[in-house]
């Protein structure tokens, strides 16, 4: 009975084996026999090449005994050797920011220029000396179109540093009269 069963089995599955899609088979043969699968090369990979440091003698810009090391010396020379004198009177023109000030003219009397700075809506008469805007400016010299000053500056480790700049003298308004 054993034999019986698989010989059965057998005959059904040579059964479903037939010729019915053969023609189909034929042609996608026919169609495939031509093609071939083509992969490209893989790149050529270039060789590692190591980069020396050459920069060990140089202080690490991002460490933080470089920061360390510049708030100490601040803490320790107070602002350096360009600090403002804190214990000098202000002057008046010293409590406006340079960019609100305006030159409108020039002077001279005994010898000595001057140049004529509009605040708000006053005037008011300086000379070589005399301090200007909020950065400590000392004007520095005066001619006939332009204020001369240097100011000074605290950069970011906290050291005082001189700029020079320059108020120039501005056109008068003439849609105002006067």
């Amino acid at each position: 009975m054993r034999n019986l069963a698989i010989i059965a089995v057998v005959l059904l599955l040579a059964a479903c084996g037939g010729d019915e899609h053969q023609d189909l088979k034929a042609e996608l043969k026919n169609l495939t026999k031509d093609l071939r699968g083509h992969v490209p090369p893989l790149p050529v990979v270039k060789p590692y090449e190591p980069v020396p440091y050459k920069a060990f003698d140089l202080p690490d810009p991002f460490g933080p005994a470089k920061i360390e090391l510049a708030t100490g010396a601040a803490a320790k020379s107070k602002g350096g050797a360009n600090a403002p004198d804190a214990n000098r009177p202000k002057e008046p023109l010293e409590a406006y920011p340079l960019e609100s000030l305006k030159m409108v003219g020039t002077l001279s009397q005994k010898g000595v220029n001057y140049a004529l700075v509009r605040a708000d809506s006053s005037v008011y008469r300086v000379k070589a000396g005399n301090y200007l805007g909020q950065n400590f400016g000392i004007i520095t010299g005066i001619t006939d179109n332009q204020i001369n000053l240097k100011e000074l500056v605290q950069d970011a480790s906290g050291d005082w540093t001189e700029r020079k700049v320059a108020l120039q003298l501005t056109e008068a308004d003439s849609g105002k009269g006067r």
